[in-house]
């Protein structure tokens, strides 16, 4: 691993703290609204069609989630839902958007070690009012130099981040859960990338190809980096 490292990101949700299985956990009581117009597994991949066609208006994050139900709901029923149907969806929504911060196994202990030692930013997708909510919530804020809430993880943005970070591609380090958002990206740029595999991912962030490159390794859990730092 590069000993060049000054600067260490970190995806937040499904890496810092537990967010995935709350949205499995919505998307499973959505699809039971809806049983009586299609069977549960047909409801989810309307579902999922939606998010993807309304991903680059929504991007990521519960809001878009809602509004992706609500057409759901509009196109399995044919425009004959009632109401009360979709007050029951905004709801399911309106709970994610309240759920308790989680935090994941050895976040504190490796955030209490890295400070002081490195420049501990967040990088993060998501609704920039929740994803404030749930960092404030989290007890973490005081370890990050800079918290920047993306609209999306490509090449693009993380240069961007850099840029504002006047840090090198060479200095730069990022953990996360989705090798799509939080390792390639980087390693294409010219960064080190570390992932820490969650035992839930969202359909859309899943990658399957086995990634081999001198700036990526491989995590079991959050803490082993401090053995390669």
């Amino acid at each position: 691993m590069n000993n060049h490292i000054t600067t260490l990101a970190f995806d937040a949700d499904d890496t810092l703290w537990i967010n995935e299985p709350y949205f499995q956990e919505a998307e499973k009581e959505f699809c039971k609204l809806l049983e009586d117009y299609l069977p549960q597994h047909s409801v989810s991949q309307e579902l999922f069609k939606t998010e993807m066609q309304n991903l680059h208006l929504y991007g990521y994050g519960v809001k878009g989630f809602m509004l992706c139900m609500i057409e759901t709901i509009s196109r399995v029923t044919n425009n004959t839902a009632s109401l009360q149907l979709v007050n029951k969806a905004i709801e399911l929504g309106q709970e994610l958007l309240q759920k308790p911060i989680e935090l994941l196994d050895g976040v504190t202990e490796t955030l209490e070690s890295l400070k002081g030692k490195y420049r501990l930013v967040v990088a993060t997708k998501g609704d920039l009012l929740d994803q404030e909510r749930k960092l404030k919530n989290s007890g973490l804020q005081e370890y990050f130099h800079h918290i920047e809430i993306m609209s999306d993880k490509k090449e693009n943005d993380y240069k961007k981040l850099l840029k504002h970070l006047d840090c090198q591609p060479e200095n730069f380090l990022m953990l996360g859960n989705s090798i799509k958002s939080d390792i390639l990206p980087v390693l294409e740029i010219g960064g080190s990338a570390a992932h820490i595999p969650y035992h839930v991912t969202w359909s859309h962030e899943q990658h399957d190809v086995n990634l081999e490159h001198e700036n990526f390794m491989e995590l079991k859990s959050i803490d082993e980096i401090l053995k390669f730092l």
